[in-house]
């Protein structure tokens, strides 16, 4: 059995600042195999937001795992958008932006690069995955032990989930979902959208689940605040949905995935 806590889309500088405090102590409760925390620690890249989250993270009990999302580039400068987009990140969370990975007791984590600084459309908010970027975490994932729950981390769902309040619009994001899908990864987890699924990523060979985090921020989208406990056993894989009630976090939604055989 395995248990990783997701938390995505904390939005530093428009942080709920309770329920951040609330989903700390839960971590801190709860001592996880991994915190993995899918994008979007900052609101606009200002350093005293990534200083805020650098302290945060410092908080939460390790492992911790992250990746950047399309807010944490410097907002309001176009030359660091351009030219170092995640220099800040990398500097205060000691995270790397590319190619970040994990290996724990029976899973391992790789992570991919979805947001951009800048991109040749207009809203710049939306996902970009490179396809050999791809390819070198998918190839890295599945070299792992068959048993192994091999999970992708990234900031933009790379399908668009039915229902959900926006979207993600990445660019080769169907192309890649099916190379995870087969390279046999269990699980595509990602945050950006505010509001927790657990569907069949449907391309490719089944088995591999995406799975969507809501957000620790004011910014809700129909949601309340709220962050994901997965746990495993060899057959199955639990997605539980813990959300904000004002006074603490309580489960509103389960889902109950089958893995792969491996």
């Amino acid at each position: 059995m395995g248990c990783i806590i997701q938390l995505s889309d904390v939005h530093f500088g428009a942080e709920n600042k309770a329920a951040v405090a609330a989903a700390t102590a839960y971590c801190q409760a709860e001592q996880p195999d991994l915190v993995l925390i899918t994008g979007d620690i900052t609101q606009q890249g200002y350093r005293r937001e990534f200083e805020a989250a650098a302290g945060w993270l410092s908080e939460l009990p390790d492992p911790v795992f992250v990746i950047v999302g399309n807010h944490d580039v410097p907002y309001w400068s176009l030359a660091d958008r351009v030219f170092h987009p995640w220099q800040m990140f990398e500097q205060t969370t000691g995270h790397p932006a590319h190619d970040h990975e994990f290996v724990g007791d029976g899973f391992m984590v790789r992570g991919v690069t979805t947001a951009r600084g800048w991109q040749a459309r207009p809203n710049w908010s939306k996902g970009v995955i490179d396809l050999e970027q791809t390819q070198r975490a998918a190839q890295a994932l599945k070299a792992s032990d068959p048993s192994t729950l091999r999970i992708l981390a990234c900031h933009h769902p790379l399908v668009e989930m039915i229902g959900a309040p926006m979207t993600g619009e990445v660019k080769r994001g169907p192309e890649a979902a099916q190379i995870f899908a087969e390279a046999r990864v269990d699980l595509i987890m990602t945050g950006h959208v505010h509001v927790p699924f657990a569907l069949p990523i449907g391309v490719g060979i089944t088995g591999c689940h995406a799975v969507g985090c809501g957000t620790l921020s004011e910014r809700e989208r129909g949601f309340p605040p709220s962050f994901n406990v997965v746990t495993w056993d060899d057959a199955n894989i639990t997605v539980t949905a813990m959300g904000w009630v004002g006074s603490g976090f309580e489960p509103m939604r389960t889902w109950h995935l089958e893995r792969r055989r491996s």
